[in-house]
């Protein structure tokens, strides 16, 4: 037996009800990030912390502690190991291979601490004399949204560019038409880099679009990569923030005039040149505005016509009109690591395709 440390679980996922005319927010939704606690490598059968936990079919979400009234075993096809007597089936059974031997099976021993589970698990891989590394893991059904490769390289190691920086923001969808997926944020320690969060997020109710070729009014969220020149909210800066942080007054707007010499700019007051209509009043969203992070997509040379006022913010009811929300706690927690030091950069892009978060 022998001790493992730490690891990370997956995020959590949940897209909220709401629903009516698009406006910056996004639906509620309720997720957060997991745990994982590994009962470490054997030193007789050599099964690795990873292979071990993963063996047993532990979940890697939540507490790490074993789950009172539920027992467990191990069933190999065609003989081999069984151990315990019947009980109640722990969700999610047991299920992979040993090189070409396939197994299944209800958990049923009881398993009272993670040092009970190392010695099963070692005692499988001993009956069956293969190395952990042909043990094959069923996928969970979120790990579309994981922000590793298979080969275990973390998200910004895999793109064409991350800003230059040593923070990181992602946000990734599935494809162009998602208005849902994950957000996290990535600090870089010398060469190696680390995720430090990552939550649910939603994007613009039709969906993505190239940020290069994107028209206003199309409720679509731009791909790219983009700084964040600061923050602003109606809320209080959260503890730590370093990152210039504008408080949002009544007279607080966003200009999205095309004829406005101010287009996609703060404005406070609202001049003249900018139409009340062409315009977004930052304290008529209360909820959505509470806490948001500029995001500098057409900011610095603005191209009239290809969008104005996308941010990363709370959520709101329903799909954003081109913006990237997360949960409020989510939101604090971004905005008070980001740190202009950093030089911090967000990129937003898909799975795959010629808008696939890596290319940028």
């Amino acid at each position: 037996t022998g001790s493992g440390g730490p690891g990370t679980g997956g995020p959590g996922v949940g897209p909220g009800p709401g629903s009516g005319p698009p406006g910056p927010g996004d639906g509620v939704g309720v997720g957060g990030t997991g745990s994982r606690s590994c009962p470490g490598a054997c030193v007789r059968c050599g099964v690795g912390c990873r292979s071990t936990a993963d063996l047993l079919g532990r979940s890697t979400r939540g507490s790490p502690a074993p789950v009172p009234g539920f027992r467990r075993s191990i069933s190999l096809a065609g003989g081999g190991l069984r151990t315990g007597r019947t009980a109640p089936p722990y969700p999610g059974g047991l299920s992979g291979s040993f090189g070409a031997t396939p197994f299944r099976g209800p958990y049923i021993a009881s398993m009272t601490s993670a040092r009970t589970l190392t010695s099963v698990a070692c005692a499988a891989a001993l009956a069956l004399t293969v190395p952990a590394s042909a043990l094959a893991v069923p996928r969970s059904p979120g790990a579309t949204a994981a922000a590793v490769a298979p080969a275990g390289r973390p998200l910004p190691t895999r793109m064409a560019d991350t800003g230059g920086g040593s923070q990181l923001i992602t946000a990734r969808a599935r494809d162009l038409r998602s208005t849902t997926g994950t957000v996290s944020w990535w600090q870089r320690y010398g060469k190696r880099w680390h995720r430090v969060g990552t939550a649910p997020a939603r994007f613009g109710v039709n969906g993505l679009a190239e940020g290069r070729t994107r028209e206003q009014g199309t409720s679509t969220t731009p791909t790219g990569l983009y700084d964040l020149p600061f923050a602003f909210g109606l809320a209080k800066a959260p503890a730590g923030t370093t990152v210039p942080y504008r408080p949002v007054r009544p007279s607080s707007w966003w200009c999205q005039d095309n004829a406005s010499a101010v287009y996609n700019r703060w404005v406070d007051p609202r001049p003249p040149d900018c139409a009340a209509d062409e315009a977004e009043r930052l304290a008529g969203y209360p909820a959505q505005y509470s806490r948001a992070l500029v995001i500098g997509f057409n900011y610095h040379r603005p191209v009239r016509g290809r969008g104005a006022g996308i941010f990363l913010h709370v959520n709101g009811r329903g799909a954003t009109a081109g913006c990237v929300s997360v949960p409020a706690r989510a939101m604090a927690r971004i905005v008070s690591w980001v740190k202009p030091a950093a030089r911090p950069h967000m990129a937003i892009g898909t799975d795959s395709g010629p808008t696939a978060i890596t290319r940028y």
